[in-house]
């Protein structure tokens, strides 16, 4: 394997890491903000990626992916573990809608800086392994930020999305919109894979090549 191929496969894995692992700090540590402190108590709000990798999620799905040429790597890590009714004692329902978009803010807020950097970037005297690791690793840090901000925004259980709505909607007294996120919870993931598997994906996930190719010099 040519070294170029050896630097891409390892900047993709290290951009998909800081993707998904910060995704999940970030959900705990926005609860810790709120008075709950079940996951640092957990030693989830450390950095080290050991204590966050699911072996479904961060090791297999991803591994599958690669190996069957697919377009881009998806993965997720160990959900942290939130006590969500003490989140609502101290914030209300915002502060929970803000604990389930935390990863969002996280994913949005880095794919912004990634595309920053890239613009300061010049990509066209790049003369060493070190630049072009550099590069590559803003570069899909830019891009698995996206996806993952994006997928977690849909309204499918167990997407942060779904979380937010119905947090929104107990805010309001929305009762029916309540009851209704409760009753396809346990068939979320069927709904998911549907989504994935099928031409619908093409239309659900539009938006992430565009804002791709908006934040992207």
């Amino acid at each position: 394997m040519e070294n170029s191929e050896i630097i891409k496969i390892v900047a993709t894995v290290m951009a998909l890491a800081v993707a998904i692992i910060g995704h999940e700090i970030m959900h705990g540590y926005m609860a810790y903000r709120y008075g709950d402190d079940t996951a640092k108590n957990a030693g989830r709000l450390s950095i080290n990626p050991l204590v966050h990798i699911d072996p479904v999620g961060t090791i297999l799905v991803p591994g599958i992916l690669f190996a069957t040429g697919a377009p881009f790597l998806f993965g997720w890590a160990k959900p942290v573990p939130i006590y969500i009714r003490e989140v609502i004692r101290n914030g209300g329902y915002k502060g929970a809608i803000n604990v389930s978009l935390a990863g969002i803010y996280y994913n949005f807020s880095l794919a912004i800086i990634a595309s920053m950097a890239l613009k300061y970037m010049d990509m066209g005297t790049i003369s060493s392994y070190t630049q072009y690791f550099l590069v590559y690793f803003v570069f899909q840090t830019l891009v698995y930020n996206v996806v993952l901000g994006f997928f977690n925004l849909l309204p499918i259980p167990p997407l942060d999305g779904s979380h937010a709505v119905s947090y929104f909607a107990a805010w309001n007294r929305w009762d029916k919109v309540v009851d209704f996120y409760n009753a396809i919870e346990r068939y979320g993931m069927v709904i998911l894979i549907l989504v994935i598997a099928t031409p619908a994906s093409n239309y659900f996930f539009a938006p992430i090549r565009y804002i791709i190719n908006f934040l992207a010099p």
